[in-house]
């Protein structure tokens, strides 16, 4: 990456309403600490939720955190993400398999799992959707993604 570009991440769940909003939240506030100026967003591979806020337990358990959801909604992935993000990193493995399937032949960023960044100490590489269970659930996640963000920092830092 040259020196002068602003880096770009992209988070990418199923529906974008509780773990990838989860990640750009945690993600955005934790970039700024870190002095690191970086685009930012996500979205889902399915349109099912578009337009709405993230999950109101996602933002609860997050906001409980000090993280910031203001000013997101639900969108779904569009080809010309590929062309605007350096890293689309997906929730877990279903959603990879979706997004290699609509990555374009030119694609030249990073592709991958979002916990790939987080070293051994997540049992899992992929984040646990949260939607269907309890509030223990959405802790979960935010544990994962504050260790993932914490080395996807480290990885643009270097």
């Amino acid at each position: 990456m040259r020196q002068d570009h602003k880096p770009s991440v992209l988070f990418v769940c199923l529906g974008n309403i509780c773990r990838s909003p989860t990640a750009e939240a945690v993600f955005r506030a934790r970039a700024k600490a870190a002095g690191l100026d970086v685009e930012i967003d996500s979205a889902g591979t399915g349109a099912w939720h578009a337009g709405e806020p993230p999950d109101a337990r996602a933002m609860d358990a997050g906001e409980r955190r000090g993280y910031d959801f203001t000013g997101q909604s639900a969108r779904a992935v569009e080809g010309l993400d590929f062309a605007r993000f350096d890293y689309v990193l997906a929730m877990d493995s279903e959603n990879l398999a979706h997004l290699n399937a609509m990555k374009p032949v030119t694609y030249s960023g990073h592709l991958g799992l979002f916990c790939d960044f987080s070293g051994a100490q997540d049992t899992g590489r992929d984040v646990p959707d949260p939607y269907y269970g309890g509030p223990q659930g959405f802790e979960t996640v935010l544990d994962m993604i504050e260790r993932a963000s914490d080395g996807l920092i480290a990885k643009i830092r270097s």
